[in-house]
């Protein structure tokens, strides 16, 4: 690490004897501290540090574990030095790296002394930064890349609140909450940020340690972090580059560039910062609220939709099953195939694939049998017998799946339920050709670690309303309306045709069993169906628009009641005049199906309060050049 005159000049100085226009204000030496390093006995160790630390009457806390030591501790600058001695005199700590700073009072309340799983809580037990870390960046070469505008990504691994005090120019924020929150949130960082370099930071770089190993174990190839934190940089480099001050966790709750107290208070609510105006405001309740964190739910609503929106806009500019990956399907045999060969399994199962696709994956030896569907021995054939509860998997290795529209609109939010605006072409949930590019995927991203459950579901083609559950515990009351059909559902769509009447009805009943693609037939032994429309528009080019009121829920009901009065909707790639799907299930045409799910209501499931949810119209809806517009009303 290569150090200017200046710095070396600032460090002397800084671990020089104070003057006596200083000493009020260096009265008390702060140690900051950590190594990673194998530790045994530590009920010993710990008994050894609080006495030796009680002795020399020094405050703060002191973590030790199986993987190394972290220590924040404050005193009189000759108890400090005493006890940082003794502890480099142990040949595991003697290269202790340690950070010092000074305050005119006492920064902690006690001594505390723990044994602890881990230095830094993160859960990821493959993660070692005592056999591997990755390499560190002076603060000066940072400030020279900053300096001459290198393109290097900033990556803040610090929790919200530390943040929002300050942080570098331009660095991303991940919102953490907690550092465990780390690895799930790292996975929506940009591809391209693979690639390029990535240099991470925190207060005094004890959590670099474990994300760096992390995100170079997740298949990011240049990964530095910043040497002794923003603290650090600080000492070296001073606030170039950086806005704001540095959280710390003692009674500084802040310090400046040049490591002094910054004043700041802090709200123990939301860990904000706190002026003397905010302490004395109506809203300002220790422990309770802050003006900062005051708000009203509707307030709370309405900042929370803000956050997934922004989050649903990233995923969809970066959609995950279109980057390669191994997608491994896990299917079981049920009693009713047992004894199918397998391919006739195969079709029975999944009648959207035609016998082509399956016999392509069978001779690639993608559909594999066995517990980890991993060895040449667990390939199958076409011939191959199916028995009861076997488990086979089709595994496609750089499987990239096709694109489909992943702006996802969130309608509504609250604890119990959210409303989204699908768009067309994006499937519920994972299906022939999709996983990862689906609705629940996508919103699970979002979410994480909460998993959403659908209520009901669109077709892949429609795009519209869609209600999601975000507790187990409401999500049978909603699934419940939907199947006694106290739902009202209201759809547009534009078909092929002018229809006599502005206002008609369907009945005919629908069959249950698949056919090919999955689809549906009119079967008049089959289930009730019931369907009103009314016109809303006539155009020059041959099509309606139609307002569509189905009441009840069979699989592609709308579709198939429009086909069979001679309506077909426009792009309808199964039931249409211009029909346009593969042997594989996939649009062969990129226009987007006319069917949109415009409103839907029902009865909250806690409240019981009646709620609409309204996803706007497409564009396809409008039209200037009009024949005949309709005369029909809704009652």
């Amino acid at each position: 690490m290569s150090n200017s005159t200046h710095s070396e000049s600032r460090r002397r100085t800084t671990d020089a004897n104070p003057s006596e226009s200083e000493s009020d204000c260096r009265k008390f030496l702060n140690l900051a501290a950590y190594k990673f390093v194998a530790l045994d006995n530590l009920h010993e160790r710990r008994r050894q540090l609080r006495r030796m630390a009680d002795d020399l009457k020094l405050c703060g806390t002191i973590l030790i574990t199986p993987e190394g030591i972290n220590l924040f501790i404050a005193g009189e600058r000759e108890q400090a030095e005493c006890f940082l001695e003794h502890l480099r005199s142990e040949a595991c700590f003697v290269d202790l790296s340690v950070k010092k700073s000074w305050t005119s009072f006492q920064p902690f309340r006690r001594m505390l002394v723990k044994i602890k799983r881990e230095i830094i809580a993160f859960g990821i037990d493959s993660v070692r930064p005592e056999q591997k870390t990755s390499p560190k960046l002076s603060p000066e070469q940072l400030k020279a890349w900053l300096d001459a505008g290198q393109e290097l990504t900033l990556l803040d691994t610090r929790n919200d609140y530390e943040v929002e005090i300050g942080t570098f120019q331009g660095a991303l924020d991940l919102g953490l909450r907690h550092f465990r929150d780390f690895p799930d949130a790292a996975q929506s960082l940009p591809n391209e940020t693979k690639e390029k370099p990535m240099v991470m930071f925190c207060t005094g770089g004890i959590r670099c340690e474990k994300a760096g190993a992390y995100l170079e174990q997740a298949g990011f190839k240049n990964v530095f972090q910043l040497d002794g934190g923003i603290l650090n940089y600080f000492e070296r480099c001073g606030s170039a580059h950086y806005d704001g001050d540095c959280f710390v966790f003692d009674h500084r709750v802040a310090v400046t560039p040049e490591l002094k107290p910054s004043g700041a208070k802090l709200c123990f609510v939301c860990q904000a910062t706190l002026t003397a105006e905010d302490i004395a405001s109506d809203k300002y309740q220790p422990s309770v609220s802050c003006p900062k964190c005051f708000t009203t739910k509707d307030e709370q609503e309405q900042e929370s939709l803000f956050r997934r929106r922004q989050a649903l806009a990233r995923i969809a500019e970066n959609m995950p099953g279109s980057t390669p990956y191994e997608n491994r399907r896990p299917m079981f045999v049920s009693r009713q195939y047992a004894g199918y060969a397998m391919i006739d399994w195969l079709l029975a199962m999944h009648p959207g694939h035609a016998r082509e696709f399956w016999m392509r994956a069978i001779q690639a030896n993608e559909l594999m049998t066995g517990p980890h569907y991993s060895t040449a021995s667990s390939l199958v054939n076409e011939s191959t017998i199916v028995s009861e509860g076997q488990a086979i998997a089709h595994v496609q290795k750089n499987y990239v799946e096709p694109d489909v529209d992943g702006r996802i609109e969130l309608l509504y939010e609250d604890r119990w339920l959210i409303a989204v605006n699908k768009p067309s072409t994006l499937p519920c949930h994972a299906s022939g050709q999709y996983c990862r590019n689906t609705l629940e995927y996508l919103l699970n991203q979002v979410y994480r670690p909460e998993k959403l459950l659908l209520a009901h579901r669109l077709d892949a083609q429609t795009s519209g309303v869609v209600v999601l559950s975000r507790r187990y515990a409401v999500a049978g009351k909603l699934q419940q309306q939907f199947a006694d059909a106290t739902v009202q559902k209201t759809y547009f769509a534009r078909v092929h045709g002018f229809p006599n009447e502005d206002r008609f009805t369907c009945d005919t009943k629908i069959g249950t069993e698949p056919t090919v693609f999955g689809g549906r037939a009119i079967d008049e032994a089959g289930d009730e169906a019931f369907t009103e429309f009314f016109v809303r528009e006539r155009f020059a080019d041959g099509t309606s628009l139609l307002e569509i009121h189905p009441r009840t829920g069979r699989t592609h009901q709308i579709r198939l009641h429009l086909k069979h009065l001679g309506l077909p909707i426009v792009h309808d790639p199964l039931y249409g005049i211009d029909s346009s799907l593969d042997e594989n299930n996939n649009r062969a045409s990129k226009k987007t199906m006319r069917l949109h799910a415009w409103t839907l209501s029902l009865k909250h499931p806690v409240s019981q309060d009646p709620m609409q949810f309204e996803a706007s119209l497409p564009n396809w809806a409008y039209h200037s050049s009009v024949v005949k517009p309709s005369s029909a009303s809704i009652q």
